[in-house]
């Protein structure tokens, strides 16, 4: 496995081949490793997908008011979501930090202008480093509009339509006030969700869960989440 140093005349030669558009040439690099654990191979491979263009970074600002988050999810369509991280902070409008997974930068720029096209400011910080290596690390917090939020830990299948599923299931009176998940490369996604269920809407939010049968686990009295974000 190369050490990020020894992979560099690799990212050279790939850059000059396609600097210069050339095809049907062969090139060699000297490579080496040893360098390497395993979270420096967590951050290679975060920036390996951002910097291949595989992995689109986007700040979008959409409206808070029940319905917007799944108007967003389905402007995302069929494409995987490699990150979400969204804490309600303001009344009117939301701020979410989402990754998706995409082809070429061409389709990076593709899916911001039809965020823009439906209503949602976008930002694209595809290319930027604080977004990419402190931001979305930090993003939530505290929330004094976080009223009767339940937190609970999710397990939902890896695949096209489960986000969705949840989110239909959903009684509309419901708001989600807190979402965190990252692409971990598994069968499986672990979905942090803020929902803040009115205390008479206890036993059908029971009965929510019971319906949706993704294994999940009640956070709402631990102590990490009443200390950093309650």
């Amino acid at each position: 496995m190369m050490e990020p140093a020894g992979a560099m005349g690799v990212a050279a030669v790939k850059q000059y081949v396609e600097r210069h558009k050339l095809k049907g040439q062969t090139f060699v690099s000297i490579t080496c490793g040893a360098n390497m654990n395993f979270d420096r191979l967590r951050f290679v491979a975060e920036r390996a997908e951002v910097g291949e263009h595989r992995e689109a970074v986007f700040a979008v600002t959409i409206p808070e008011e029940r319905g917007s988050f799944r108007r967003f999810c389905e402007l995302v369509g069929p494409r995987a979501v490699t990150e979400f991280n969204y804490r309600i902070s303001d009344a009117g409008l939301a701020h979410v930090f989402v990754g998706v997974a995409v082809a070429n930068r061409e389709e990076t720029d593709k899916l911001a202008r039809s965020f823009r096209r439906h209503g949602f400011e976008t930002l694209d910080l595809t290319d930027d480093e604080l977004a990419k290596q402190h931001v979305r690390h930090m993003v939530g917090g505290r929330s004094e509009l976080a009223q009767d939020e339940r937190l609970y830990r999710f397990i939902f299948p890896e695949r096209p339509g489960a986000l969705m599923r949840f989110l239909s299931s959903m009684h509309p009176g419901w708001n989600i006030s807190l979402f965190h998940y990252r692409n971990q490369g598994a069968d499986y996604g672990r979905i942090l969700v803020g929902i803040q269920v009115p205390r008479a809407d206890k036993k059908a939010f029971r009965e929510f869960l019971e319906t949706l049968a993704y294994p999940c686990e009640d956070e709402t009295d631990n102590p990490v989440y009443r200390m950093f974000l309650r």
